[in-house]
């Protein structure tokens, strides 16, 4: 195929790719600022598109960030490939630390004791989560009774915990991302215009020495 790759990757380099991309998150963050500066749209709708994405990753619709970025970027009609790009403040180096604070924002919100002796870990609450659907799947092809109560201790301990813990930190790091980005993308787009006129105006100096060279002629 003409697309397929010459040098197929091992699943260890595509894992250790994810958590840790060629050239190092630095330069994917400085691929995803060149982007974001070459946007052709005003500097507050690419912040406003910015904010979304990073409210985004507060939130825990894993899967499913490009299209609530999108959506919430044409609500505030903010830049939507702004947004997209904005995903990206979540990756797998900030995601536990947002995790974090967007749980303990909620428990605390919501009243939960997350230190209760029936509250499990973390962890083991994702994996009876996991092992609930895939219960649930089997039990289904086979006809048989589902059970959803694991599903609903997860919904009640982290999925709405972690919903409603979200919104607040991460309108703060959205306005902050916002307010920050919009003097910088200003800046780089006069810069560019500058750069634009310039070259424009030594192209225009070039042909009127062409046209003054050929009429001495």
């Amino acid at each position: 195929m003409v697309f397929k790759r010459r040098d197929r990757r091992p699943v260890w380099k595509i894992v250790l790719q994810f958590f840790w991309p060629r050239g190092g998150w630095g330069r994917a963050a400085r691929y995803i600022q060149h982007r974001l500066h070459r946007l052709p749209d005003s500097p507050e709708k690419i912040a406003r598109g910015i904010f979304a994405g990073v409210f985004t990753t507060f939130t825990p619709f894993y899967g499913l960030h490009f299209i609530v970025a999108a959506t919430l970027a044409f609500l505030v009609r903010g830049n939507i490939l702004a947004a997209l790009l904005g995903t990206f403040f979540g990756n797998p180096l900030t995601y536990v630390p947002i995790g974090i604070v967007a749980l303990e924002t909620g428990n605390f919100l919501l009243g939960i004791d997350r230190r209760s002796p029936h509250h499990g870990s973390l962890l083991q609450k994702f994996g009876d989560a996991g092992q609930g659907l895939w219960d649930n799947l089997c039990a289904m092809i086979a006809g048989e009774p589902v059970h959803w109560d694991r599903l609903l201790t997860f919904y009640h301990e982290v999925f709405y915990p972690y919903l409603i813990g979200g919104i607040l930190p991460g309108i703060v790091a959205g306005l902050v991302c916002y307010y920050l980005s919009v003097p910088v993308i200003r800046a780089y787009q006069n810069r560019r215009k500058g750069a634009l006129k310039n070259k424009l105006a030594a192209l225009k100096n070039r042909k009127k020495q062409a046209d003054g060279d050929g009429g001495a002629d």
